[in-house]
């Protein structure tokens, strides 16, 4: 046997390597998305409905959990709660369903073999509905739903809640580049996994995609300096360009344009996509996933390449 490195050598034919990849994501599904749905007893159609307790929905009716964003004109029921208050953050929400996304793109075979797939979909569903509700003009996106000091105040059912439910969005004048970027690449990811059960869906969600990338794109600004209620709570410490590289990364997985692609190539190096010491991957932070992203895209497209100038 030869000294030095040992050479890594593939698993057989047929050998699942993704299983701890594949709980990962059915940990999320099941501790962190389905908890926390926002005006969930609301929504779960007429069957659902008759099976709720007259007076638990009589006081769900009231609530207002049904009449967010009512002020501004506008419907935002839906969604997700942030934690155990009843804020909805949009940059951390949109985070939640990307990854959702991608796992149920990759790791497929193994959600549906542990039996969940049809709550994988209704979980990434929940999420991109809302989306799109928020998303009520190209350049207007519904940032949050709530306000963060006043809701750690009261801990209560949803149904029972008085505080505020002031929304608050990001436009041209006021932009968002990270919040847009994240929730495009939220919709790209997910009109993959809607592609084949649901064609239309799949276009609506890739169509809002590329709309909100443009609008990052064109109107730079952080999120929670147009804001200034969500910066105790989800500020954008890392800036707005991973969001943009991320999102082109997913609108080309998505369409298969050269365009985005070329857009994540030319910008890697001046917005920060090549550096070696990523320590983190969060909803703030994306570089490590475009990086993975970048690498797939790169084995298949010997003639890209992610460098430093």
């Amino acid at each position: 046997m030869s000294r030095g490195r040992a050479r890594f050598q593939p698993p057989p034919p047929g050998t699942r390597t993704t299983t701890l990849a594949a709980v990962l994501v059915l940990v999320l599904l099941a501790v962190v998305a389905l908890p926390l749905r926002c005006d969930a007893a609301s929504a779960g159609g007429e069957e659902e409905e008759e099976q709720q307790p007259l007076d638990y929905r009589e006081a769900l009716e009231k609530s207002p959990a049904l009449l967010r964003g009512a002020a501004q004109g506008v419907d935002l029921v839906g969604g997700y709660y942030d934690a155990g208050d009843h804020v909805k953050f949009g940059l951390p929400m949109a985070f939640t369903v990307t990854m959702l996304s991608w796992g149920a793109i990759d790791f497929a075979a193994d959600i549906a073999a542990a039996g969940e797939w049809r709550h994988a979909l209704e979980a990434i569903k929940w999420g991109t509905d809302y989306f799109v509700k928020a998303h009520t003009h190209p350049f207007v996106y519904w940032a949050e739903v709530g306000d963060g000091d006043t809701d750690h105040y009261c801990w209560q059912r949803p149904e029972d809640m008085t505080t505020s439910r002031q929304a608050y969005r990001v436009d041209r004048d006021n932009p968002g580049s990270d919040l847009a970027g994240e929730t495009a690449a939220a919709l790209a990811a997910a009109s993959i996994v809607f592609r084949r059960s649901d064609p239309h869906y799949s276009h609506l969600l890739l169509h809002h995609a590329q709309q909100l990338f443009e609008f990052g794109d064109t109107y730079r600004g952080s999120y929670d300096s147009s804001i200034e209620e969500v910066r105790s709570y989800y500020a954008s410490v890392s800036g707005y360009h991973d969001e943009l590289l991320w999102a082109a990364l997913w609108l080309h997985r998505a369409t298969g344009k050269e365009e985005y692609l070329r857009y994540a190539v030319d910008n890697a190096d001046s917005f920060g996509g090549v550096g070696w010491a990523i320590t983190e991957f969060s909803w703030d932070v994306k570089y490590a996933g475009l990086q993975v992203l970048a690498a797939k895209v790169n084995l298949l497209n010997s003639s890209l390449t992610l460098r430093h100038a």
